[in-house]
């Protein structure tokens, strides 16, 4: 292609133009003319392509599209069955825990007429060992019963030989527990000591009657009279003779001798000095004797009712009580006064020594077998 100036620009006057030959425009359009094709072939082919891949793109979106929207329908579909498949499955369970609820409480039922019927059952058809084991601990209680009344052993040791016996006829290796504990407590009572219940109540009688004669810790005149049968009984005999101070002096002399004599008796009857180691005896009222006398009294008898009815503690009491009080007001030089320390001493051993053995071996040992263990 070739481009003419136009007609109104003109040229300036110095320059001349160069004349140009008929074949120079022909040769330069000619390669413009080519690459202008190319660029055109070029855009085409990538117009084309862009083209092809835009219509893919689209094809390839809409198959996106709709995969997506059929997945979200699925989805939908598959939540509103989830939803329903939720409220069947709590329907499901509220009605499983109604049923089992219902279940539970059948269950209760069917074992507390389980257990009732078991009760009945044993309380209807107890056995023959049952019922031997059930004799057997009424016959030993009932025996306990006796021995404390009686205070004798006799009872027991009759009871339990005859369990024995019952138990060894009955031949049966449950209760062979409890014949070896019903021969342990036969031992037992075999060694005991059985108490003269008998020579101790009468100790206790004698004690009673020689609180009379029981010399306070502040009778002076008792104890001048004492004095007195002590010289009598040292004075020599009337068919001896025995030498006097007052032999070999003048009968003046002798007379103002025995009158001293006389006087220092008198003055020595009159006044005594003793040490006492108790001030509530020395306090102690003569006219208050008397009542000192009957409580200690009093404490005895309530010991002898104790013995009498087998409460020993109670006893044992009223014993240590009526030794405090007559080592307290009365005289513990007076040969009565330690006869009666000693007796009371006694009694109290003999009460402590009274108790009667225990069978709670034999009794533990029936329960046991009772309860079926």
């Amino acid at each position: 292609m070739s481009s003419a100036p136009p007609d109104d620009l003109t040229s300036p006057p110095a320059v001349s133009p160069v004349p140009a030959t008929p074949l120079a425009p022909a040769a330069a359009t000619a390669p413009a003319a080519g690459r202008g094709g190319a660029v055109t072939l070029l855009l085409g082919a990538v117009a084309a392509a862009a083209l092809v891949s835009s219509g893919l793109l689209w094809q390839k979106l809409s198959s996106i599209q709709e995969q997506l929207a059929r997945q979200s329908a699925d989805a939908g579909a598959q939540a509103i069955e989830a939803r329903t498949m939720a409220r069947q499955a709590e329907e499901l369970v509220r009605d499983t825990a109604a049923r089992l609820s219902v279940a539970e409480a059948r269950v209760s039922e069917v074992a507390l007429q389980r257990s009732q019927l078991e009760e009945l059952m044993q309380s209807l058809s107890r056995s023959r060992d049952e019922n031997l084991v059930v004799d057997i601990e009424s016959a030993i209680r009932l025996a306990l019963q006796q021995a404390q009344l009686t205070g004798s052993l006799e009872p027991l040791v009759a009871a339990l030989k005859s369990a024995d016996q019952r138990i060894e006829r009955a031949a049966q290796p449950r209760l062979a527990p409890v014949q070896r504990a019903i021969g342990r407590d036969l031992d037992r009572l075999t060694r005991a000591t059985v108490t003269d219940t008998a020579g101790l109540l009468a100790r206790l009688d004698d004690l009673v009657r020689q609180v009379d004669d029981l010399p306070v810790l502040n009778a002076v005149a008792q104890a001048a009279a004492t004095r007195r049968l002590a010289a009598a009984a040292a004075a020599p005999a009337p068919g001896t003779t025995a030498p006097t101070p007052t032999e070999g002096m003048a009968w003046w002399q002798a007379a103002l001798q025995r009158s001293w004599e006389v006087v220092r008796d008198e003055a020595r009857g009159l006044v005594r000095v003793s040490r006492i180691d108790q001030p509530e005896a020395i306090l102690l009222a003569p006219e208050q004797t008397f009542f000192l006398r009957e409580n200690l009294k009093l404490k005895l008898l309530n010991a002898r009712l104790g013995v009498l009815a087998r409460q020993f503690e109670s006893a044992r009491a009223d014993l240590a009580a009526a030794t405090v009080a007559l080592n307290k007001y009365f005289d513990p030089a007076s040969r009565r006064t330690q006869n009666a320390a000693s007796t009371l001493q006694t009694a109290q051993a003999s009460i402590k020594a009274a108790e009667q053995p225990r069978l709670d071996e034999t009794l533990s040992a029936l329960a046991t077998a009772a309860a079926g263990r």
